[in-house]
């Protein structure tokens, strides 16, 4: 492998480690009830976020969803601001008043990321439309998972970006549920991707966790995009329960047998083996022991950043 793509895998794996080992101190740190925020867990889908975000780079402008921790580390790897959100910080990207589910860096590439299932996706295509008219280089690009396609601001976002023929990309992040309701009692429709290649959408159905193969698929889409949007179908499997840092496979929902299968094929195990097989493994260790350190420094910088002023409450609302 040319020693460019080595690099390139590398920064795929990197993406992917940090998302999982951030999550990881999460689990931990909640539990003393400092993160005053609810938790909407990425576990299982880091392949989707760093796949997309490494393929769009500087070009990223991204519209999240409320499960957003994958999102935002991937295109944005940044761990202080990222820690400072969850303990409700000033140092955070959001002044410490967004939280979890509110995580935005625009300047970084996450223009925002909204609580309310579909909301994210409609303002993509005013992004999209103001960077054709403006001529520049931006990608606007809407994260959405199972719940969001049930929403009728999906399909008139998909109407309307094949009507004007907008420069959007659609990530759909298929985990098959929408809560705790599996697709097969919500959908009529067995392949979505068919449905969105009516309207005269190109679209691509990917149902693996080969984080290179994501990676390849988006640039793929990019270039197609001068002639208008493209829909992504990335099939997941979300490792832990819907909101919260556990497991809930006594739910009854889904069984833990489901579980295994997928951890079999787990985007980082997958990735981290191809690397090891490149003659990699010291700088897989060195670059994970340096990823855990910045862990643990962004995690000490938010426990002893100071909290936003009163004065604070009402900045950067709309009047």
């Amino acid at each position: 492998m040319p020693k460019t793509n080595t690099v390139h895998s590398l920064t795929l794996y990197r993406k992917m480690y940090m998302t999982r080992k951030a999550e990881e101190r999460i689990q931990i740190e909640d539990k003393k009830n400092e993160m005053k925020t609810p938790m909407h867990m990425s576990m299982g889908e880091e392949a989707i976020s760093a796949g997309v975000c490494a393929a769009l780079n500087k070009r990223a402008q991204i519209f999240s969803t409320y499960r957003t921790h994958a999102v935002y580390l991937s295109a944005t790897e940044d761990l202080k601001g990222f820690f400072a959100e969850l303990y409700g910080k000033a140092t955070g990207p959001g002044g410490g008043k967004g939280g979890s589910m509110h995580l935005a860096n625009p300047k970084r590439g996450v223009i925002f990321s909204s609580a309310v299932v579909a909301t994210n996706i409609a303002p993509a295509l005013g992004a999209a439309f103001a960077n054709r008219r403006l001529g520049n280089d931006k990608v606007a690009t809407t994260f959405f998972g199972d719940g969001a396609v049930d929403e009728g601001v999906f399909w008139e976002s998909i109407n309307l970006a094949c009507l004007w023929k907008l420069p959007v990309l659609f990530v759909y992040e298929d985990n098959n549920l929408a809560i705790h309701t599996p697709a097969s009692i919500r959908h009529s429709y067995k392949n979505i991707v068919e449905i969105v290649k009516k309207f005269g959408c190109p679209a691509v159905k990917y149902d693996g966790t080969d984080v290179e193969k994501i990676y390849q698929l988006t640039e793929s889409a990019l270039k197609q995009l001068k002639s208008g949007p493209f829909f992504m179908s990335l099939k997941y499997y979300r490792y832990l329960e819907h909101v919260g840092i556990g497991e809930d496979f006594n739910a009854g929902y889904r069984s833990k047998e489901e579980f295994l299968k997928w951890q079999k094929i787990d985007p980082l195990d997958t990735q981290r083996a191809r690397l090891v097989k490149l003659g990699l493994e010291n700088t897989v260790l060195a670059l994970e022991k340096k990823v855990l350190k910045d862990i643990n420094n962004a995690v000490d910088l938010a426990k002893s950043a100071p909290f936003p002023e009163p004065r604070d409450l009402y900045r950067g609302v709309y009047e």
